[in-house]
């Protein structure tokens, strides 16, 4: 159990002062439409189907925190009843078997989730899933972990949050690629969002490539009974033995080096490309100064394992003006899509420029090349730029879980290659510099109180930065830990889907 860490989120500057915004409906309504401020169910219906063609039982959990004053980590029963953990003890003890009854093959089951929690959504075929319990909190499946009692079971998860800001549900292959599912919303306007859907035949095709990668073989975890359970991703296959640990080095020096000799321009924020840093490498570090010359962050030469993870030396406090965060994050998610020392300006957001390098990432690489809509959660930056498998709205009515084909299925249209569109550079609208996003004044109604919400940039009058309708905003600064003995190490899990915890207002 030693080896177990924590489930936790991290989360970076969105948006000029903003730490965290929430997304939601569409902002191209018909102006007609009635402005009043909608949020979704107190109890989501949310689908889960399974089309796995796998005849084993299926077995789900709904695990998370409260986000209500004083709440706590907790489950969710089918109906939608949150109940907190009991205490727990040291070592870890088990927890209460909270499983919901999942859908047979070509069925599906309806669950609810309570619009304050965040959390997972866990799926096992088979077998029950073993989780422990703390005196602070639940310990989680590891199965890089070689005690985890549960790394011989099939077995998955989607990561949520659902509060008055909306759902956000994406699919995450930060850790593991194990069970291929799809995920989708729907809104109160009847629009549906989908993404994870894997390309026919997809899960054989993701693990067949990866056993042809030399360096990432192994990373594919077989059960005696022939069943591939899982394929690791990089830094917990290393973790595990399983892959080299020194796989990066020589491309990270590579990198490093280029920049000794001129400068690398980072430009964290697509719409504003004036706010720009500057590095040069200065033996083992890399020192960023601004526009006036002034030094703004110093980073370390990484590690494999640093870059892998995105922590180590890409560390830095989540705290204004963002500088330190967004300069690390860039140089992170250049370095695991193998661009740092191609370009003279990062990030690039061009997939066709992605895994290019002298050692690519296949892993993120293979999985997003079989993905329907091209978008999967391979890294944990890979929201820089919007590549990430996430569906959001700020007033859902349903949404859904789909357990998608282990074998022939799904669609065979090869995934988009163009980049992301940018949005206007112009006026000064508030962009999201995880996905280039703007935000929004719903329906425009410029009411005193009303939600902000995130949509495609398309330069009308009810962007929330516009000079001419600017008012207050809210900002929410927000993070969560899912706690466990002992504290957690290595690559994080990590995504957009975190709760907002904390409000101010901010003129």
């Amino acid at each position: 159990m030693s080896n177990r860490r924590s489930f936790r989120r991290r989360l970076v500057a969105a948006f000029a002062g903003l730490a965290a915004f929430a997304m939601a409906v569409p902002v191209t309504y018909a102006a007609t439409q009635e402005p009043a401020l909608a949020i979704g169910p107190d109890l989501l219906p949310v689908t889960v189907s399974n089309n796995s063609g796998r005849s084993e039982a299926v077995y789900l959990y709904i695990l998370g925190t409260d986000l209500r004053p004083g709440g706590g980590l907790g489950y969710v029963n089918a109906a939608g009843t949150f109940t907190r953990w009991p205490a727990g003890g040291l070592p870890p003890t088990p927890a209460p078997d909270v499983a919901i009854a999942g859908p047979g093959n070509g069925g599906n089951v309806t669950v609810r989730f309570p619009r304050f929690i965040s959390g997972r959504m866990y799926f096992s075929f088979g077998q029950k899933l073993d989780f422990r319990l703390t005196p602070d909190g639940i310990v989680q499946p590891a199965p890089w972990a070689g005690g985890d009692p549960n790394r011989n079971i099939l077995f998955d998860w989607s990561e949520f949050t659902y509060n008055d800001s909306g759902l956000w549900l994406n699919s995450s292959q930060v850790d593991q690629f194990a069970v291929p599912h799809a995920v989708s919303v729907t809104d109160a306007n009847g629009v549906t969002t989908k993404t994870g859907e894997l390309l026919n035949n997809g899960r054989t095709n993701v693990i067949d490539a990866i056993r042809n990668q030399p360096a990432f073989a192994r990373s594919v975890v077989t059960r005696a009974d022939g069943t591939v359970l899982r394929v690791l991703a990089p830094g917990k296959a290393m973790d595990a033995g399983l892959m080299d640990a020194t796989y990066l080095d020589s491309y990270i020096n590579s990198a490093w080096n280029a920049y000794t000799g001129r400068t690398l321009t980072v430009v964290p924020r697509v719409a504003e490309p004036n706010r720009k840093f500057f590095g040069r490498t200065v033996g083992n570090n890399m020192v960023f100064t601004d526009s006036s010359g002034a030094q703004v962050a110093t980073v370390a030469k990484p590690t494999t394992s640093n870059v892998w993870g995105c922590d180590g030396v890409f560390n830095a406090p989540n705290t204004p003006p963002f500088i330190e965060p967004e300069i690390k994050r860039t140089l992170c998610t250049a370095l695991v899509r193998g661009t740092l020392g191609q370009f003279d300006v990062e990030p690039q957001l061009n997939a066709d420029t992605f895994y290019q390098n002298s050692a690519p990432n296949h892993y993120s690489r293979i999985i997003h090349a079989n993905m329907a809509d091209g978008k999967a959660y391979g890294f944990a930056y890979d929201d820089v730029g919007g590549f990430e498998s996430l569906v959001n709205s700020g007033n859902p009515r349903s949404a859904a879980i789909a357990l998608t084909p282990f074998g022939a299925g799904g669609p065979t249209a090869p995934p988009p290659t163009s980049p992301p569109t940018t949005p206007p550079t112009t006026g000064d609208m508030i962009v999201s510099n995880w996905h280039n996003k703007c935000v929004d004044v719903p329906n425009w109604n410029f009411n005193d109180g009303q939600r902000l919400v995130v949509w495609d940039c398309h330069g009308g009058t009810n962007s929330a930065g516009d000079s001419s309708t600017a008012r207050c905003a809210r900002r929410t600064t927000s993070a969560w830990t899912w706690p466990g003995a002992p504290p957690p190490t290595g690559q994080p899990s990590r995504s957009r889907t975190a709760p907002a915890t904390r409000h101010s207002s901010s003129c």
